[in-house]
This record gives C-alpha cells, structure tokens and sequence, in this order.
C-alpha cells in the first residue's frame, strides 16, 4: 500500500467526523421508501441522495460517503458523477463491494458473505471512477447454539480475502463483522460474540498480511438485544464495548467507525458518546467515530418525502444529526442539548 492509502485512511476517521453509509441496496431502500409512500425508481433514489450528498456544510462532519454500485455510476443533475460531486467538497467517495448474504450450508440460521469472484476486477473499475475505499459487510448472528466456530471462521476468512485484494488494488478496506442486535439475548452474551467474532477476525486478517494501518474497522457497539427485558444504559454499552476492542483490536488500526446496527439516532449518538468518554478515560489508541446509515438518514428521509420543495428541510435535519454525531466522536454530545434545539 502506498502512503497515500494510509492518508486516506486517517482522513476517514478524523475527530468529529465520521461516514454516511448510502450504500443501500435497491431492495432495501425501496423498503424503506414504500413505508414513506415514496416511489422508488433509479430517479428517486438518485434525487434522495444527491439531496443528501449536496447539504450545505455537510463536510464539517462527514469526511466520506459508502455508495451503492448503482449511485455511484450516476450524475447529479448538473451533471457531474457522483463521486466527483462528493469529491470538489472534500468528502472522499467510497463503494459497498460484497454481493450480499446467502444461507451457510449446514449450519441454520447462519449467513455468509458473497462476492469475491471477480472482485479484483471490479475494484478497479471503482478506482476509476473515484473511489478510494471500499466496504464488505459480514452478519453474525445470536441465537440457540449460534455463532458457531465456522461461521466465524468463513465470514473472517473472506472479509480478509477482501481486504487483501482492496489493499493491493489500491483501495482501503473498510472491515464490518456486524454481530446483530435482533433476539433476546443480554448485553453480556453480545460482548462473548463480538470478542469471538473479532478474535477470528484478527487472526485471519494477521495470516493474509494485512497492512493494519491502511485499514479501517467497522464494528458493532456491545448491546443490549432487541427483544432483550433489560436494555443497557450507555455508561454500560460504553464498558463493554471499550473493554472488548481492547482485548480484540491491534493499536494498528487505522481506526474505527461503529454501526448503527437499528438503533435510533439518538441512542446511537448517546451510545457513540458514553463510548469516547470512557475511551478518553482509558486512552485507547483508536480515533473512534461514526458509519451510521438509518441514524442518520432516518429524519431526513421522513421529511424529504420524495418533494423539491421538502429538500431545504431534510439537508438541515441531516446536518443537525451528523453534527451531533460529530460531537459523539469527540465525546462532547450533550442530549439536553439536542432535545432544547
């Protein structure tokens, strides 16, 4: 990797900033779309995010943007690809890679990631058109006897293969083993998962030579599950997440940029908070910032609605959320504060 790649990748995590995840897919936007009464065609999807990618001022707080294949083979409407559009406001442009989840044989209830045939290929292709980092998203999921020790090992197997090919074509991999918030489990057995989870990660980046600097994580916060009877306050996501990157993550990395994995944006905020605090407490070694999508999409979305006349209103509701996300990173977000604005 070139020191070019190690710039960008301190650039991804600068304090106060974090990355806008738009890399959903077609399916899942237009989900998200039906439940707004939105019509999702590829003209909506691309006025919505160029809406979002044209805030004013979105730069002071997001210093990259995942897109989706289709957007960022798009125009805006004044006819500049996308990339570029995010690119001439210092926002550096970046691509979801994986091909998405199919079942792992024998093992129910257990996912895998595809997409590894033909990446190189593809990597290049999204170099040219002004990527310069790339995505690949691994699911682990909680339940009766899961994850077992093979998911594991399958999912961190590829998701180094990955960051191997994006390394060598001049890409900086951003490295997601999302264990999931969905069941009844307690904060304590998603701590035991994401340790496991990560171990197996490590070790598998460690055996393909990953270059750590060059690399940016892009974890789950340790929670509480959905259906759990007690959901942990931040003080605890924040003990127990800092105590897991601490015993998983090498000083190496880059940095990191938690999910938002279904929490709400101001639980995610809060969350993201309580964790730099106790991590300025610490003093870890990680810059440790935000790639939310739904936390911060969420509101502007609503008030968007798929109307020109709305856009004004729904760029002021995105700054709002990521400023507040910026100061999260910092460990300077005051909910009261949020709630008198």
């Amino acid at each position: 990797m070139s020191e070019d790649s190690a710039h960008i990748a301190a650039r991804m995590v600068t304090p106060g900033k974090g990355l806008l995840a738009a890399d959903e897919s077609t399916g899942t936007i237009g989900k998200r779309f039906k439940k707004l009464g939105i019509e999702c065609t590829e003209q909506t999807r691309l006025a919505y995010r160029e809406m979002l990618f044209t805030s004013p001022d979105l730069e002071k707080y997001i210093s990259g943007v995942i897109l989706f294949d289709e957007t960022i083979r798009q125009r805006a409407s004044d006819g500049r690809p996308i990339p570029e559009l995010l690119a001439e406001k210092g926002i550096i442009p970046g691509i979801k890679v994986d091909k998405g989840l199919v079942d792992l044989p024998f093992f129910p209830g257990e996912r895998f990631t595809q997409g590894l045939d033909g990446l190189a290929d593809r990597l290049d292709e999204y170099r040219r058109m002004g990527a310069r980092f790339a995505k690949w998203r691994a699911v682990i999921a909680i339940g009766e006897g899961t994850p077992t020790s093979q998911c594991l090992r399958a999912n961190a197997d590829a998701l180094a293969r990955y960051a191997g090919l994006c390394q060598v074509h001049g890409l900086v991999p951003i490295v997601e083993p999302e264990v999931l918030m969905d069941g009844a489990h307690d904060i304590k057995t998603c701590r035991w998962a994401t340790e496991a989870a990560l171990h197996e990660v490590f070790d598998a980046l460690v055996r393909y030579r990953i270059v750590f600097k060059d690399m940016i994580l892009k974890p789950n916060m340790v929670l509480s599950g959905t259906d759990c009877p007690r959901r942990a306050p931040p003080d605890e996501v924040a003990d127990m997440t800092v105590a897991c990157l601490r015993r998983t993550v090498p000083a190496a990395v880059a940095g990191i940029a938690f999910l938002s994995g279904g929490q709400s944006d101001t639980t995610a905020s809060a969350n993201l908070n309580a964790i730099n605090v106790k991590a300025q407490t610490m003093k870890t070694p990680w810059t440790l910032t935000f790639s939310f999508s739904r936390a911060l999409q969420a509101s502007p979305m609503a008030i968007w609605l798929g109307r020109p006349e709305n856009t004004a209103a729904a760029q002021q509701a995105l700054i709002r959320r990521a400023r507040f996300n910026g100061a999260a990173g910092l460990g300077q977000y005051d909910p009261e504060t949020e709630h008198a604005a």
